[in-house]
């Protein structure tokens, strides 16, 4: 067997991927068919929780400045200062500039990345999994013990694995590029414009401006034939105002497409990020949603191959993630008909408006914008944090009394278990969970009690808290951290 893990796509998701089971220990290679880093730039924000989950192993500062991103529904703008809490994302970071700080991670932890080679056929055997790949020295044969799927909306690996992608076909189309020499008002939540159609600008870096046209009643574009010209006229009939002066370095059509694949997992396939998961460029969901995928199953992956856990970890992936994939394709759908439809949507605005003047409505809208608002179902039991994450800006005061932040604990992609002095323990704690002594300070506004002991999973989620859960400490590493069924 080549690898432990084969992942396929070098894009944010698949270097993602691939760092996070580097980090537990997990033998894995990359594969992408393009021979060089693309320089097109598709995402340009990621949401306050990839953010986090960048923050958690201290990538965040790497990628160097970064501007907050207000939030909106459709158009729709929401208060975010409103909020006890930080819902705030990251805007203007270029896509590329995120890939080549994953492929330099990537890189130290001592992960091939090899360009030009394209996956053409997959077959499960009886150890693994085998697949057939052309590269720049001619086909070649890689085996593994598991594939993940990390290459794109269009995924080669999605379809080989015959894993059905319901949802909506594209009806309007997004012209898309990234240009300099243009000097326009900035835009960075969209215009809407009457009949439906709409434009946005915003900055990346370097004096490059995102710029986005929808003309109402214009389908998608090919790709292909879609010239610079073509999105500045469209500019001009709904602005007045010329871009034609730009130098374009990239442009795209992008449509309203809204899917979720059927399955996350197919045997020993798992796909991850659009693969999985398409939606419009306008609702900036899917690297962030994608690398929140690579996060959840990189660990548990990388624990079964090293055969630290049973198969049965891995169910756990689609059972958690997919939920939020078909949350996202509902509401992208719904935010583009919200946004693009016209004057008869006014009635519908105005009343999202009303209600999001209330600040649970808000925080609620929020959350899922955020991806704050994902929870998984860990354990039983009424803290109300049980399920979510535990934020990486959390304060701790360790045995010695110094303060740090749960970030600052969370480096290795191990599990976290932080109890005060004095409390009973297991008579031995899995591989791989670290075990702190400290006070936990953590900020709460649903008046629940105080926690005082709290089990964090690798991807930062609570899967255990006393007080608040049902069952004890024992039965939590077991579901999590098990012993596998077999070496």
């Amino acid at each position: 067997m080549n690898c432990d893990v084969i992942v396929v796509g070098a894009g944010p998701v698949g270097l993602m991927l691939a760092g996070e089971l580097a980090l537990g220990g997990a033998d894995v290679v990359v594969l992408e068919r393009l021979g060089q880093p693309a320089r097109e730039s598709r995402g340009a924000s990621f949401t306050r929780r990839t953010a986090e989950c960048f923050d958690m192993r201290g990538l965040l500062d790497r990628l160097g400045g970064t501007e907050p991103a207000d939030s909106h529904f459709g158009g729709v703008p929401i208060d975010l200062s409103a909020l006890a809490e930080d819902h705030r994302g990251h805007r203007g970071i270029s896509q590329f500039r995120t890939e080549r700080m994953l492929e330099e991670r990537a890189g130290e932890l001592g992960v091939p990345v090899l360009r030009g080679h394209e996956v053409t056929a997959l077959e499960e055997t009886a150890a693994g999994i085998a697949v057939e790949v052309s590269g720049p020295r001619g086909p070649m044969r890689l085996e593994a013990a598991y594939l993940a799927g990390c290459d794109g909306g269009r995924s080669t690996v999605r379809k080989l694995a015959g894993i059905d992608f319901p949802g909506t076909q594209g009806s309007r189309g997004f012209l898309t590029a990234d240009v300099t020499g243009v000097e326009t008002r900035k835009r960075r939540i969209g215009e809407d414009l009457p009949g439906g159609s709409m434009v946005m600008a915003m900055d990346l870096e370097n004096g490059v401006t995102r710029v986005v046209v929808h003309e109402a009643g214009t389908p998608p574009r090919d790709r292909d034939t879609l010239t610079y010209d073509d999105l500045a006229d469209a500019w001009q009939r709904l602005t007045g105002e010329s871009i034609h002066h730009g130098r374009c370095r990239w442009i795209s059509c992008f449509t309203d497409a809204s899917r979720a694949a059927a399955a996350y997992r197919s045997g020993r396939v798992f796909l991850a990020g659009d693969s999985a998961h398409v939606q419009p460029p306008a609702m900036a969901q899917g690297l962030s949603v994608g690398v929140q995928d690579a996060v959840n199953l990189g660990w548990k992956l990388a624990a079964v191959v090293t055969g630290r856990a049973g198969e049965e970890l891995l169910d756990t992936y689609h059972a958690e993630r997919h939920p939020v994939g078909e949350q996202l394709a509902r509401n992208a759908r719904a935010a583009i008909e919200l946004r693009l439809t016209g004057a008869d949507m006014d009635p519908v605005r105005e009343v999202m408006g009303e209600l999001l003047a209330h600040p649970g409505a808000a925080g609620h809208l929020a959350g899922m914008l955020s991806n704050l608002g994902v929870r998984y179902d860990l354990a039983k039991g009424d803290h109300p944090l049980l399920g979510y994450r535990l934020s990486p800006d959390t304060a701790l005061t360790t045995a010695d009394g110094t303060r740090t932040r749960l970030a600052d604990h969370q480096r290795t992609g191990h599990a976290l278990l932080i109890t005060p002095p004095d409390t009973p323990l297991p008579h031995q704690l899995p591989d791989r969970l670290d075990h702190l002594t400290a006070t936990l300070h953590t900020t709460d506004t649903t008046g629940a009690e105080a926690l005082d002991a709290v089990l964090v999973r690798p991807d930062g989620h609570i899967a255990w808290t006393s007080p608040g859960t049902t069952d004890d400490l024992t039965h939590a590493l077991e579901r999590w951290f098990p012993a596998p069924a077999r070496p």
